[in-house]
C-alpha cells in the first residue's frame, strides 16, 4: 500500500517569521504512521527561530536542505548545522534547547520525531556532515537506532532515517521488512514509487510491501524513514512561539 499525501493537501502554520507544512497534525500526534509521529516541512526566515523550550521522550531528527540552523541547549552544546547536515536529539526525561536562522537567507528544514523504545534516560545530542556525494545513486543511513549502523547518528528506536540522491531516470530498490512503516519525501525533484508519482515535498506513506523501487522523474534527493509499528501514545503539541527578532536570540540564550 502506499498512499500519496500531496505537500499542498498537508494541514499548514504561519506566523511572521515561520512557515510550515504538517506531514502529520501536530495537534493530533496519533494521527502519524507507526512509530513516526511528526514530520514537519519548516521555512524559517532569517533571523527567526525557536526560543528556548522542552521536550522530552522523542527522537528529534532535523535534517537542513538550505540554509543553516544554530542550536543552542541547556545541556552546553551548541552547533551550527547547515545544508546536508544532521542533527538528532534523544530528548530522554527532557532537554531545553532553542534553534535559529542567523542566516541571511530563508532556512529550510525537515524535523522528524520518532518515537523511542522506551521512555526516560538521560538526553543527548549530536550532530554530522552527510555529503551529497557520498548518496548519489543508493541510500546512505544518516540515523540509527541498529547496532550495525555504525556510521549514523544513533537514535533511541528501532528506526532507520536514510537518505538517496538520484539522476533522473536513475532507480533504487529498498527491502522492506514485515511490519515496518516507511515514509518517503522528495527533497528535490519528483519521483515514482512503485508506479506512485511524488512531485517535490509530497509525502507517501508505505506499508505491506516487501520492495520499493523509486525511479527519478527528475534529479532527485530523497528523505525515508522506515519505522515499526507501535501502539498510540499521546504527547504534547509542538509549541510555536512567537518569534522574529535577532535581540530576543540574544536573550534566550541568557535563558539556557
Amino acid at each position: 500500500m502506499i498512499e500519496r499525501r500531496p505537500f499542498q493537501s498537508l494541514a499548514s502554520e504561519r506566523c511572521d517569521w515561520l512557515e510550515a507544512k504538517h506531514h502529520f497534525s501536530p495537534a493530533h500526534p496519533q494521527t502519524g504512521w507507526g512509530a513516526l509521529r511528526i514530520w514537519n516541512d519548516d521555512e524559517i526566515a532569517p533571523n527567526g527561530g525557536f526560543p528556548p523550550h522542552i521536550h522530552a521522550n522523542m527522537e528529534i531528527i532535523t535534517y537542513v536542505r538550505d540554509g543553516a540552523v544554530s542550536h543552542r541547549d541547556n545541556l552546553g552544546n551548541t552547533g551550527r548545522i547547515v545544508a546536508g547536515d544532521v542533527q538528532v536529539m534523544s530528548a530522554g526525561t527532557g532537554i531545553k534547547h532553542a534553534e535559529f536562522n542567523l542566516e541571511p537567507q530563508t532556512t529550510r528544514i525537515f524535523q522528524i520525531w520518532i518515537r523511542p523504545k522506551t521512555e526516560g534516560g538521560a538526553p543527548a545530542w549530536g550532530t554530522k556532515p552527510f555529503p551529497k556525494q557520498d548518496r548519489a545513486g543508493r541510500f546512505v543511513t544518516l540515523a540509527s537506532g541498529f547496532e550495525l549502523d555504525r556510521e549514523a547518528l544513533p537514535i533511541r528506536a528501532e528506526a532507520r532515517v536514510l537518505g538517496a540522491v538520484l539522476n533522473r531516470d536513475q532507480a533504487l530498490t529498498y527491502d522492506t521488512g514485515s511490519g515496518r512503516f516507511l515514509y518517503l519525501v522528495p527533497s528535490t525533484g519528483s519521483v515514482n514509487v512503485n508506479g506512485v508519482q511524488l512531485d517535490v515535498r509530497d509525502g507517501a506513506a508505505i506499508k505491506q510491501l516487501r520492495q520499493i523501487t523509486i525511479t527519478a522523474l527528475r534529479d532527485s534527493e530523497i528523505l525515508l524513514v522506515d519505522a515499526p509499528h507501535t501502539a498510540p501514545c499521546s504527547i504534547p503539541k509542538p509549541t510555536r512561539p512567537a518569534f522574529s527578532k535577532f535581540e530576543s536570540y540574544q536573550a534566550a540564550l541568557s535563558s539556557l
